[in-house]
């Protein structure tokens, strides 16, 4: 069997929905077992970025906000969207100056993630970012952020006891306690 080879069949799209952010898509489909159905799909206009800055003491930043649409206060990596036609480590360094005033002189790419892909095309992009110097954070009028910094095992400790649930987040922090050992 060929695993790449698409055992569905696409008979109609159209979008339902869409604003600056994303769009939606309404699709008739035959599906694998060749049964007639449909699909909603959500098409994000950015890439997700995300990144786990470590400092020179072994410290992470993590960056606290309330999220709207769970209804709750999240505890995350600094992360952020990065235009489809922009280098995504580029957007990395934009989001990490924006949220936390932290720039990087070293940067690791450590994966490529899809963050539900049952649902969405979103793709993310995850690094470690080291050697970090401190500015000022200069966030979006959507954010009212909270920095928080803490040693980075106190923060594979929150994703481990589920205090840490965004995807980027434990993602990029789980393969980070994995390549450092933690």
């Amino acid at each position: 069997m060929n695993v790449t080879e698409n055992p569905w069949q696409t008979l109609n799209s159209s979008v339902r929905y869409e604003n600056n952010w994303l769009s939606i898509r309404h699709e008739e489909v035959v599906t694998p077992a060749g049964t007639p159905g449909i699909y909603g799909v959500v098409s994000f206009k950015n890439k997700a970025v995300g990144v786990i800055p470590i400092d020179a003491d072994g410290y992470t930043y993590l960056v606290g906000q309330y999220r709207y649409p769970l209804n709750e206060y999240s505890w995350e990596i600094p992360e952020g969207g990065s235009p489809l036609s922009t280098d995504p480590l580029e957007s990395a360094k934009r989001e990490l100056r924006e949220e936390t005033g932290l720039e990087a002189h070293r940067w690791t790419k450590i994966a490529r993630i899809h963050t539900s892909n049952s649902a969405t095309d979103e793709e993310g992009f995850l690094y470690i970012a080291e050697d970090l110097v401190q500015g000022d954070h200069e966030p979006e009028e959507t954010e009212d952020l909270r920095i928080w910094r803490l040693p980075l095992a106190e923060a594979i400790d929150m994703v481990m006891s589920s205090r840490i649930t965004d995807a980027l987040s434990v993602s990029g922090l789980l393969m980070v306690a994995r390549l450092r050992g933690i």
